[in-house]
């Protein structure tokens, strides 16, 4: 049963009523204390049961405004007071402040397995994709399936045998469903998202038309987890008490990540601040102050050839102890 809609909510009308002024204290009733006050005879507490006091006549100068709620229908009116007074009440149909950008509801995990580290030299073998809803910290589907080639030179790292990607399964339904899951998210998640990005729109994969998130770079994890500035997913997994039991399988990986939004409390918060706008950057240091730019998590060699780079915010940049230059734009990730 739904809750009762509050007076706000119903749009009920307040009054507006003057309260009586209080008694003046100079008079001899109002200086007699109570415990000096003779007791009434029964005659005249009989009395004083049937007549009603007096009403001490309205001071306009010393009343005080109060909001009172209108009288119910077939009750008497209070004689001598004015009718309420009828005051319109704001809406508050839109409370959010304005400008605020939405927390998404619906994140799309995403993980995949290939032969080599690009599309030049490898292809994608396996995909596995979690959705996961944000507000109830729970996971609402999944997928996983092969993809077929001829060979695995990275057999040794993810334990896929290329005789098994052969074997049929239902690969086009698998897909399917990837892209229903893919348009109901509003946000693509990878764990080291420049990498797992660039397998989709290439051969059999689809190109998933949604903005993407890396939880390895653009999250910044709370401090009391211990993470470096670009942790792994095992460390991301241990970090939060999360049971690591294998490795290097893309649903697997997708799993791990699911569970730690599960444990986030503010999942909210960290997803608004990875949200931001960043550009790629890369650092000005001299060879001997490398390991300044490991620690704040810059990457060698990756999104920007021969050089440490990394995905700021402004905020992000101002607050770095060494100096940064931007990157050109052919070098960027994005």
């Amino acid at each position: 049963m739904p809750e009762p809609a509050s007076l706000w909510e119903q749009g009920d009308l307040l009054g507006v009523v003057p309260s009586a002024a209080p008694a003046q204290s100079g008079t001899p009733e109002a200086s007699t204390s109570k415990r000096h006050r003779p007791n009434p005879a029964p005659g005249e507490v009989a009395a004083s049961r049937k007549t009603p006091a007096p009403q001490a006549p309205i001071n306009a100068a010393a009343a005080s405004t109060v909001v009172a709620l209108p009288q119910s229908p077939g009750l008497p009116q209070s004689p001598g007071l004015p009718q309420p007074q009828t005051i319109s009440l704001p809406s508050f149909a839109n409370p959010a402040p304005r400008g605020l950008p939405a927390c998404p509801e619906r994140l799309l995990i995403v993980d995949t397995e290939t032969t080599g580290l690009s599309p030049a030299k490898g292809r994608c073998i396996e995909v596995g994709a979690v959705l996961f809803h944000v507000p109830s910290r729970a996971v609402l589907s999944q997928v996983s399936f092969l993809l077929p080639c001829s060979t695995n030179p990275a057999e040794r790292v993810n334990g896929i045998a290329a005789e098994v990607t052969r074997l049929d399964q239902p690969r086009e339904q698998s897909m399917a469903c990837l892209e229903a899951m893919a348009s109901a998210a509003e946000v693509l998640v990878a764990h080291n998202a420049a990498f797992d990005r660039q397998w989709f729109g290439r051969g059999e994969l689809p190109d998933l038309d949604r903005p993407w998130l890396c939880s390895m770079e653009d999250i910044r994890w709370p401090a009391e987890r211990h993470l470096r500035a670009t942790p792994s997913v095992r460390d991301l997994a241990l970090a939060y008490g999360v049971p690591v039991w294998a490795a290097h399988r893309a649903l697997t990986d997708c799993i791990y990540i699911a569970q730690v939004f599960e444990r986030e409390e503010q999942l909210e918060t960290l997803l608004l601040q990875a949200l931001l706008p960043r550009k790629l950057y890369r650092a000005c240091l001299p060879y001997d102050q490398r390991h300044l730019a490991k620690e704040a998590g810059f990457r060698w060699n990756e999104a920007v050839q021969g050089a440490w780079s990394k995905r700021l915010t402004e905020d992000e940049r101002d607050l770095l102890p060494f100096e940064v230059l931007p990157a050109e734009p052919e070098q960027s990730a994005n």
